[in-house]
């Protein structure tokens, strides 16, 4: 509400401004001051009466301006009263303290902007990260695998299907070809053939795992976790199975311990000519095709390192990837083979894996006292038989 003083300040002076106005309306646009009659006298009297009224103007103006900083103060006080009493509105401070904004408003660093400036604030308490709002952080899902050895004979194996508790195959044992030319009424030549019944048990190949109901529940990415790295527990045991698994039940007969299986001595060879000798074995021997060697890592190792007597290396320029073959057959690696002996052999025809029944992962909580206590069985198995039908299509080199 306005008070009585300001108003009558400034109706003195809106009022003597209309009387400024109504002057410079009788002068005109051209401001001729003999056309003003308001005022008596000569143009140097007219002059002289204006600007007696601009001054009264300006003195009422600072007059008017002063009231109406009274006005505003007088205002403000009532305002910050009425604050103070109800708890409500603006922030109440400590007499004699300024707020945190007014003391970085008046601070160098706000004064001089683009500038480095310390600014000595008083806090209380300092909000961060470990006493305020601790940021949240969320697990990628990226689950990083021990070291292991890969799978890498597996699939130089053919697998074939069975539904016996045994892999029953005949192997021609006797083959007498006394075929010849036969002149007009002689005698045929008489052949000769006899077969023998191979048998090659079905072995188990298992793993198992306690885990709790919990686990299971509370993290989804579990139980994929298993179902897969549960299989590739039996996959590596199968692999190294192939090669070195020696017959005694339960265990799969590999093929560095089949009856029969050919060897060539490395001797003062090279190791390239050890293994072409070792492939004219089963070409002509076991009258197999070869298609794959297995090594151990530390083996081919040598083998890529060769070089010429001036110094060139022979399986290829070291930038490049080079080839993982030996006079065109595949190199397999297993650090399951055994060191210094390496494996040639025509895996594709006259070797094979007969499944009983694939991989299977079960769950139970039947196991012992698992039921009451919340806990799991899982367990992973698969069953099949292994066979190297014709031995002689296979043949070591020692002494690598």
């Amino acid at each position: 509400m306005t008070f009585p003083a300001l108003k009558d300040a400034e109706g003195k002076l809106t009022a003597k401004r209309a009387e400024l106005k109504s002057i410079f309306d009788e002068a005109g646009p051209d401001r001729d001051m003999s056309k003003i009659k308001s005022i008596s006298g000569d143009n140097a009297a007219k002059v002289e009466a204006i600007r007696a009224i601009n001054t009264e103007i300006d003195a009422l103006a600072k007059s008017f301006d002063d009231l109406v900083m009274i006005e505003k103060a007088a205002e403000n006080s009532e305002r910050q009263a009425e604050g103070v009493e109800s708890g409500a509105g603006a922030t109440r401070h400590e007499k004699g303290r300024k707020s945190i904004g007014e003391q970085f408003t008046e601070s160098d660093a706000f004064k001089f902007k683009g500038q480095t400036s310390a600014l000595d604030v008083d806090l209380k308490t300092l909000m961060t990260t470990s006493a305020g709002w601790a940021p949240e952080t969320t697990r990628s899902g990226l689950v990083v695998e021990s070291a292991q050895r890969p799978v890498q004979v597996t699939d130089l194996v053919p697998t074939v299907p069975t539904s016996q508790a045994a892999y029953v195959y005949m192997e021609e044992t006797t083959f007498t070809n006394n075929a010849a030319e036969a002149a007009e009424g002689g005698t045929y030549g008489e052949a000769a053939l006899a077969l023998t019944e191979r048998t090659s048990t079905v072995r188990k190949v298992a793993v198992w795992l306690p885990v709790t109901d919990e686990q299971l529940e509370d993290e989804a990415a579990a139980s994929a976790y298993l179902n897969a790295r549960l299989p590739f527990m039996l996959r590596q045991r199968l692999d190294g199975q192939i090669l070195t698994g020696d017959g005694s039940a339960p265990n799969l007969r590999g093929v560095n311990n089949v009856a029969g299986i050919q060897t060539q001595a490395k001797g003062a060879d090279p190791v390239p000519d050890a293994v072409y000798k070792a492939m004219t074995k089963v070409r002509v021997t076991g009258r197999a095709m070869p298609n794959a060697v297995v090594f151990h890592p530390n083996d081919w190792q040598d083998v890529r390192l060769l070089r010429t007597a001036d110094g060139i290396y022979i399986w290829g320029n070291p930038s490049e990837v080079g080839p993982e073959r030996i006079w065109g057959l595949q190199v397999a690696q297993s650090d399951a083979q055994t060191e210094n002996t390496a494996v040639v052999g025509d895996w594709a025809n006259y070797s094979l894996l007969a499944v009983k029944r694939g991989i299977e992962v079960q769950t139970t909580n039947s196991h012992g006292t698992f039921f009451i206590e919340g806990k799991q069985a899982v367990r992973a198995d698969f069953r099949a038989a292994l066979v190297f039908t014709r031995p002689a299509a296979f043949a070591t080199v020692t002494g690598i």
